[in-house]
């Protein structure tokens, strides 16, 4: 059975909730660079072994070296972008950490229309716009 791109976007996000709370437990009494550590061991041999023993397999030689250089920045990007979430997440509430986070729908949507062209309508728009604002109003104190 195929899911849809929708069914997988949604499972993200009920995974990425998960990970918010389990790692506001987890980080309490680690430093906030250690536990992301910890989390990226654990992710790096989840889908080693989904790579390697999936349907799909992995084969190396199959990927452009394009494709390499833009995977390499996006892993990079991937790791920036959870050692400073866990570090706002050891300093403060997972209901005003992950939302700020979250911004980053925003920023995508941004990114998109300017580096990949691609074209959103003004309710996509104005969506993108109530995003941003219940992400502020959310983290607000």
């Amino acid at each position: 059975m195929q899911m849809t791109w929708q069914f997988w976007a949604l499972a993200s996000a009920g995974f990425a909730a998960l990970t918010a709370i389990l790692a506001k437990v987890g980080v309490a009494d680690v430093p906030s660079d250690s536990a992301t550590l910890v989390r990226t061991v654990v992710i790096l041999v989840l889908v080693a072994l989904i790579a390697l023993l999936g349907r799909e397999g992995f084969s190396p030689s199959k990927i452009s070296a394009r494709s390499y250089v833009f995977l390499v920045l996006s892993g990079l990007a991937t790791g920036a972008s959870w050692l400073c979430y866990f570090r706002a997440l050891k300093m403060g509430d997972a209901a005003r950490v992950a939302p700020i986070d979250k911004l980053s729908v925003v920023l995508v949507a941004v990114f998109a229309a300017v580096f990949l062209g691609e074209h959103l309508s003004l309710p996509n728009w104005l969506g993108v716009a109530m995003i941003a604002g219940g992400a502020i109003l959310v983290a607000w104190r």
